[in-house]
């Protein structure tokens, strides 16, 4: 059962320059598809143009909490880029307390743009949350997020955050974080949560799991993800591979060519 990619940045310059070669290896690792998820306005004809180019690759549009002086999206702005056909998610998106202080309620108000423009145009949100979750999920819940659906994106929080979430409809995607040998809370999410609600990705160029880590990350290496989720359930790779999979086409209304 081949794999799917549900969080990568192939526009990024260190994989975006030998895209041919990114796109084999992940071939040659049964990753059938990958979503590439914009992080700003300015970079999100190059997602979409990758889109475009390769029928397994797909889009997402919106703006990272960590982008401050940029283009800030209005929910209008974000339907009316959702409508292309590649695009399937609004995002990336959410609150992120860590790299920056100070008065962050442009964040919220960003945050909630999103979540409005995901529940008009009827396309999933892909959440980003650090060291914020208790506004986070505070935000989701008075926007109705669950009208929209989508992921917890690289989860690094606790159980009962994870919960929360889930309670919500959303799903909960792990990275190769997942692989490390200190990330006990998140190996404690990875076996509790149900099983047809989590996803696997890579967040690449970032975060690669190991046996790569602190190298370059690509979508091929998501597999190693699969292997930690399917050793802390004892379960087979293959059924992880098949769920996740599942679940990607579920979340985002795709059928995957396998």
């Amino acid at each position: 059962m081949p794999f799917i990619d549900s969080h990568c940045h192939l526009n990024f310059p260190e994989l975006a320059a030998n895209i041919d070669d990114v796109l084999a290896l992940m071939q040659q690792n049964d990753v059938a598809a990958a979503l590439c998820v914009s992080v700003h306005l300015a970079d999100f004809p190059q997602v979409l143009a990758l889109a475009e180019q390769h029928p397994n690759i797909y889009a997402s549009v919106g703006v990272h909490p960590d982008y401050e002086e940029v283009e800030e999206p209005s929910a209008a702005r974000l339907v009316e880029l959702a409508q292309h056909p590649k695009v399937i998610a609004i995002g990336e998106t959410g609150l992120d307390y860590f790299r920056l202080k100070g008065d962050l309620e442009w964040q919220r108000t960003r945050f909630r743009n999103h979540i409005r423009a995901a529940r008009e145009c009827g396309k999933p949100l892909i959440i980003h949350t650090r060291e914020a979750a208790a506004d986070t999920l505070r935000i989701m819940a008075e926007e109705n997020a669950t009208v929209a659906g989508g992921v917890m994106h690289c989860f690094t929080e606790t159980w009962e955050v994870a919960e929360a979430a889930l309670e919500m409809g959303f799903y909960i995607s792990f990275s190769g974080i997942v692989t490390f040998k200190n990330a006990k809370q998140i190996k404690e999410v990875a076996q509790r949560a149900p099983l047809e609600r989590i996803l696997i990705e890579t967040d690449a160029p970032y975060l690669a799991p190991a046996p790569y880590r602190g190298k370059l990350n690509q979508p091929a290496y998501v597999k190693h993800v699969a292997e930690e989720i399917a050793l802390l359930r004892g379960i087979g790779v293959d059924e992880v591979g098949r769920c996740t999979t599942e679940n990607f086409e579920r979340l985002f209304d795709r059928e995957i060519k396998k």
